[in-house]
């Protein structure tokens, strides 16, 4: 059984990030980036936070949007929670779909907030973001192996 009080490191937690980041798992599992993006050490655990409004407001709506049109794409029930593997390949295919569908290729990393803005920009708003090309890249994504020990 583990030693960990995890409702005192929710309640911590909560105290210490004003702006929990939506692809916190994108980001620890470094298949993206984010300038925006503040990592903390907390309980032996790595945390990311958002240190911009406005730019945390547009990756809300763009995660609630992945989530909506990634249910069909990988087949889950809408009553049925994200397991981590489902959504690291929404996160992380997410983002780079998105940065395809933008015109930008693997050379450029991927840097949620400035993908973000740049999307805004080139589409108009998040709900009008090419979802059935980003989908593709989320069914396509593998995230990486676990190593054996």
């Amino acid at each position: 059984m583990s030693g960990y009080n995890e409702d005192a490191y929710r309640q911590a937690r909560e105290t210490a990030i004003d702006l929990p980041c939506p692809f916190e798992r994108a980001l620890l599992s470094r298949c993206v980036a984010c300038f925006k993006a503040r990592r903390l050490l907390l309980a032996e655990r790595e945390a990311v936070t958002c240190s911009e409004r406005e730019a945390n407001a547009q990756c809300k709506a763009f995660h609630t949007a992945l989530h909506h049109n990634a249910r069909f794409a990988l087949h889950m029930d809408s009553n049925q929670p994200w397991p981590f593997g489902k959504e690291i390949r929404a996160q992380c295919g997410g983002v780079l779909g998105l940065r395809e569908s933008a015109g930008q290729g693997p050379e450029i990393e991927a840097d949620v907030a400035e993908l973000m803005a740049q999307c805004i920009e080139k589409f108009g708003a998040v709900e009008r973001f090419p979802y059935s090309e980003i989908m593709r890249a989320v069914v396509h994504y593998e995230p990486r192996k676990r190593r054996d020990k």
